[in-house]
């Protein structure tokens, strides 16, 4: 390996990072390559977190990106524990917190984001307790796991991804589970109003006492203010508990790049090729913002599919290489026995369409703008999910009236189709 000067050092060892570090390699980067992570795990997946790992049917090896072996034989260093305290974009420097620093020859950004925190003014002392957690991370979910006890009440606040599927996953394991909703319904940032009401009624009739429409304005604590006792609503309710969970969505983790200078705007700026507003410093993953070409407008993604996508051009970047990102953007969601897999961004359609059977839980629905399929949500339809990608990707423009038509196949549709 060629000395300190020629090394790239990726900050984040999650998807984006982790990915970013190999395919450095692999694209010829010549120099050392030190991947820094805050956490002492290896680089392993979150989206199971809140799933088959919380539910104990995923263990900890089965969540690793890369075994350490891949790592070393990619000549990946893997620097783990190790917070970043700075960034000395002029001297190329990386300071730690203890002190110590190192320099590089080019710099990828892959610090993704963190659990949105209530308001200080609600949550108080409350975040201090031994039974109040966000969940983002291996730790956060090893901690709440040893509060599942059957019978044990959970208050969940948030009816996000996250909320929905820690609702899931509890109330199979024997807990009795409130989730508590601010906005009108579930789901709302993400899809339309039939699909909301579908899911609601799925974690009814499965037992969670659903709540929308309710604002939590504080927390109850033991006399020793070590546990949480209750949920005080706006209202004037008050929910007994035994464990509290939040989840209200992600803020990315740009403080770094802020303070280096960077272009920053609720996320790390970057372009189709995923470099900074600096020469030397790519970014990837949830910490980024770029101007999208297939919906004309900036967007920053929490994705791992994108986080993937942009690191392989982050790392193509590097090397002098021009190797655009965007995809059509593409998520999941496992609640039940609902696989809920989503392409495209729904906001601003006019038009909204379904095909397939609620009632039957198997059903896509279309959003479209105009002509165009902007996103589509499928519910246990892995086949249609996979030619949605390609109709929202391509731009494709298919009849509402054929859309709707359970019995005319999609692929024979999108055969049919001519791209917008």
């Amino acid at each position: 390996m060629s000395g300190e000067g020629g090394a790239l050092i990726v900050i984040g060892a999650g998807h984006a990072g982790t990915e970013l570090a190999v395919q450095a390699r692999e694209a010829g980067w010549p120099g050392a390559i030190r991947l820094v992570g805050d956490e002492t795990a290896l680089p392993y997946h979150r989206p199971p977190l809140s799933k088959a790992y919380l539910a104990g049917t995923a263990t900890l090896d089965s969540l690793h990106l890369k075994a350490r072996a891949t790592l070393e034989k990619a000549g990946v260093e893997l620097l783990q524990g190790r917070r970043v305290q700075a960034l000395d974009p002029a001297a190329r420097r990386v300071a730690f917190e203890d002190g110590s620093s190192i320099g590089y020859a080019r710099l990828a950004l892959a610090t993704g984001g963190r659990p949105r925190p209530l308001p200080a003014a609600i949550a108080g002392a409350a975040e201090d307790a031994d039974n109040f957690h966000y969940l983002r991370t291996l730790a956060d979910v090893d901690r709440i796991r040893r509060h599942f006890a059957p019978g044990a009440r959970v208050a969940i606040v948030g009816g996000g991804y996250i909320g929905l599927e820690v609702a899931a996953v509890a109330i199979k394991a024997g807990l009795k589970v409130t989730v508590l909703e601010a906005a009108d319904r579930v789901l709302a940032r993400v899809t339309a109003p039939r699909v909301s009401s579908f899911y609601e009624q799925v974690h009814r009739e499965a037992g969670v006492d659903l709540r929308i429409g309710v604002q939590v304005d504080g927390f109850e604590l033991d006399a020793a203010r070590r546990r949480v006792t209750g949920v005080h609503c706006a209202d004037g309710e008050r929910l007994a508990c035994d464990l509290v969970i939040v989840g209200i969505g992600i803020v990315p983790n740009t403080e770094l790049a802020a303070a280096a200078g960077l272009a920053v705007d609720d996320g790390i700026r970057i372009d189709a090729c995923a470099r900074t507003s600096d020469p030397h410093i790519v970014a990837a993953g949830d910490c980024t913002r770029f101007d999208s070409a297939l919906y004309g407008r900036s967007v920053r993604l929490e994705s791992v599919p994108n986080a993937l996508e942009q690191a392989r051009s982050a790392a193509a970047a590097l090397l002098g290489h021009e190797r655009p990102f965007e995809i059509a953007p593409w998520f999941w969601s496992d609640q039940y026995d609902l696989k809920l897999k989503m392409v495209g961004l729904s906001q601003g359609h006019d038009q909204f369409l379904l095909r397939g059977s609620v009632e039957q839980r198997s059903f896509s629905a279309f959003y479209l703008k105009g002509e165009r399929v902007i996103a589509v949500d499928t519910v246990n339809r892995p086949a249609e999910f996979m030619l949605a990608r390609r109709i929202v990707g391509e731009r494709r423009v298919i009849p509402p009236e054929r859309l709707v038509d359970d019995g005319a196949p999609l692929k024979s549709l999108l055969q049919e189709a001519l791209p917008l």
